[in-house]
């Protein structure tokens, strides 16, 4: 199958239309090290990410970006998925992962997980733009989940 990547983005906070509040469901945030790197592995593998397969010395470049933050998601209580998302020119901040783990897939957390995410990225001083992309390689309920939090496709000119 060919993979397809569709940009999506929201231009301010006040596009993000919430999902319902699912009890039990937070976000902490996180240290980069290990335990990223593991979910990481963990979430990316049935979908292909390339974080599932990075080198050692990729994981050390990606872990050390400073402007990256780790959020675990939970739920009661237990770590269900990860998200980062990092500043990017001081107006853009990219959402770089958001999964959830395969025993939580299908629980009904995802729309809620993003919804406390975005809320993150739009938290950070200055933010005017949050912006993520996903594929066809994807879970096929990503890229519906991301319609209903309120992102809209756009391309980047070539």
């Amino acid at each position: 199958m060919e993979e397809i990547v569709t940009e999506l983005e929201m231009t301010a906070a006040g596009q993000l239309n919430p999902a319902p509040v699912v009890d039990g469901v937070t976000l902490r945030p996180a240290e980069p090290g290990p335990l990223i790197r593991d979910l990481h592995r963990r979430i990316g593998t049935p979908y292909l990410w390339p974080s599932a397969t990075r080198s050692d010395e990729d994981w050390e470049h990606w872990l050390a970006e400073p402007q990256r933050q780790y959020r675990l998601i939970e739920y009661r209580g237990e770590t269900a998925g990860a998200a980062d998302f990092e500043s990017q020119n001081d107006t853009d901040v990219e959402i770089t992962t958001f999964g959830l783990l395969p025993e939580f897939v299908g629980k009904g957390l995802g729309g809620y997980a993003l919804t406390l995410v975005v809320a993150d990225a739009w938290a950070l001083p200055g933010t005017e733009r949050v912006w993520l992309h996903t594929s066809t390689l994807d879970h096929p309920n990503a890229l519906p989940n991301y319609l209903r939090r309120g992102f809209r496709s756009f391309s980047r000119p070539a």
